[in-house]
């Protein structure tokens, strides 16, 4: 008899511990719905409010997430730098990055910002930033110019130029990080007054002409400790003239390309060494001469006919800031933003439509 009842409540427990292991997957399996849902219910609510506040459903799209954030510049990346400690972007900033956010989907956009270096943990309440927020593969990281520069010939410079004083100091600190950031990590270095039509990952070690002869810094695109590199490092600081208009930018190009070369004059489109000159449309298909023209209409056959062997458009900020522009006109510029970065061109059109509303 008691063996019998031995093996009932062994038979009975086994059942229990059955039933306890069936309602644990039960109720794992109903909390993993209710929380996927959950989820999924926050996120789309999220961004329909923000597509409701554009009133565009391409405005932001889903894209791939980016490398771990934190990380250091990798040359897959595409860079921008903010050498000032401006931390309020114009529109013409935002812009840029966002079209290079959606031109590069699978790609981290690394933005560089020397105002982040001061302790500043978070970035402040600024619509650019919010907005250039929802692009997952865009990430903001602080500029530290002395780890930047620190073993390369430029970290004795810079030292040296903080204590003098020199007019054009902001444009060739910028010069000074950009081939600092091409040798040290490689990549893909843009202005922060590009707006880019294309991917551009096809472009390695190359750069664009700006005009018949002449290379401009913009756009960079090289593997990392590459040697044509090197040797821009090298002229900066051997024959420094910071007092000398785009002496340590695009003539600094110039004159390192024709050395490599070994030439006299830049053809245009041409290579050698493993080095390429893009051709001026390719990157600069609006001269600086001409700037004014980003302001003047032009219908949509021949903005394509323009831009058709067009990379990204470089709209000379030095030069043309200050200009007013329609957005919703037809102008070249504004179906540039229209086209190639709609959710910083939809705040701009939000906030043009409040201006020229009357006051109550």
């Amino acid at each position: 008899m008691s063996g019998c009842l031995l093996k009932l409540n062994m038979v009975l427990l086994s059942h229990r511990l059955g039933a306890l292991f069936i309602l644990t997957v039960l109720f794992v399996f109903f909390a993993s719905v209710m929380f996927y849902w959950r989820t999924g219910e926050d996120a789309d609510g999220q961004l329909h409010s923000f597509s409701t506040q554009s009133r565009h459903e391409h405005v932001l799209p889903c894209l791939p997430p980016p490398a771990a954030r934190g990380s250091p510049p990798s040359p897959g990346d595409v860079l921008f730098v903010e050498t000032s400690e401006r931390m309020n972007p114009s529109d013409l900033f935002v812009c840029s990055v966002e079209s290079a956010a959606r031109t590069h989907p699978g790609t981290r956009v690394l933005v560089l910002m020397k105002g982040l270096a001061n302790g500043n943990a978070s970035l402040p309440n600024h619509w650019g930033f919010s907005l250039l927020s929802y692009f997952p593969n865009v990430e903001f990281q602080p500029l530290d110019l002395r780890e930047l520069f620190s073993g390369t010939p430029l970290a004795k410079w810079y030292l040296q130029a903080q204590q003098r004083q020199e007019p054009y100091f902001l444009p060739v600190l910028s010069d000074a990080c950009r081939i600092a950031i091409m040798w040290k990590f490689g990549g893909i270095y843009l202005d922060t007054d590009f707006i880019v039509l294309k991917n551009l990952k096809n472009l390695t070690n190359a750069l664009g002409m700006q005009s018949q002869d002449v290379l401009n810094g913009a756009f960079l695109s090289f593997k990392p400790k590459h040697k044509f590199m090197e040797l821009c490092v090298k002229d900066f600081v051997d024959n420094y003239k910071g007092w000398i208009w785009a002496h340590q930018g695009p003539h600094l190009l110039t004159r390192v390309f024709k050395k490599w070369c070994s030439i006299s004059n830049i053809q245009n489109a041409m290579s050698c060494k493993g080095v390429s000159a893009l051709p001026q449309e390719a990157f600069y298909p609006v001269c600086w001469e001409d700037w004014h023209k980003l302001f003047e209409a032009i219908s949509s056959s021949e903005l394509h006919r323009l831009l058709n062997n067009t990379y990204a458009v470089h709209v000379w900020n030095k030069l043309s800031h200050g200009t007013r522009l329609e957005i919703t006109s037809q102008a070249l510029l504004a179906q540039l933003y229209s086209q190639f970065c709609p959710a910083t061109a939809v705040k701009m059109k939000n906030d043009s439509d409040k201006s020229s509303r009357p006051a109550a």
